[in-house]
């Protein structure tokens, strides 16, 4: 099984507005880690820019233009992805694995494929995808009523992982608790 865990950080929260300007994750098959990634890109030079947004991921404008490209922040991702997935075998594909990603991150990451001319998202993932959110609603079912919210940091605290409130919102920090939630969940 090849899972994809991922998170984005985005320039505002209107995936038809605003861009991606962080990638994070990691590749697991089978089990296995394979491979960590962090890519920092310019945000589609179309989107909007947001600054409260940038606040939330601890950046600034002049952060942004530091960072690769974003044609190549795209092309860094197909390298990696293409490592693992042969985009012409239909039956060969990552799921995609996030906290709350069905609701937000995924709609990003087709955006940003369809920005780059690339139509083919779907040679790549699978149609369903899992999201860590929902499998820890069943797991704290039960909890919930006494819980703040269901953000990642208070579920991942409610399920006793220790959280660095710091390093939250960079998505490489964001991926790695994602995976510890997810794996406590199923």
């Amino acid at each position: 099984m090849k899972l994809f865990y991922y998170d984005t950080e985005t320039t505002g929260v209107k995936h038809w507005r605003n861009g991606i300007h962080q990638i994070s994750g990691c590749i697991e098959i089978d089990g296995e880690v394979k491979e960590y990634f962090d890519i920092k890109l310019q945000p589609n030079p179309s989107c909007d820019i947001e600054d409260d947004a940038l606040a939330v991921a601890g950046i600034t404008r002049d952060d942004l233009k530091t960072y690769m490209s974003f044609r190549d922040g795209y092309k860094a991702l197909i390298e990696i992805i293409s490592k693992y997935v042969d985009k012409f075998n239909k039956t060969d594909k990552f799921f995609m694995v996030g906290y709350n990603n069905a609701a937000f991150d995924n709609q990003f990451m087709r955006g940003l494929f369809l920005q780059n001319g690339d139509n083919y998202f779907g040679s790549w993932f699978w149609a369903n995808t899992i999201d860590v959110m929902v499998l820890a609603t069943q797991k704290l079912l039960n909890e919930r009523i006494g819980m703040v919210n269901f953000k990642q940091m208070t579920v991942a605290k409610q399920l006793g992982i220790q959280v660095d409130e710091t390093k939250l919102h960079d998505a490489a920090y964001d991926i790695d608790l994602t995976r510890q939630i997810y794996k406590l969940c199923i």
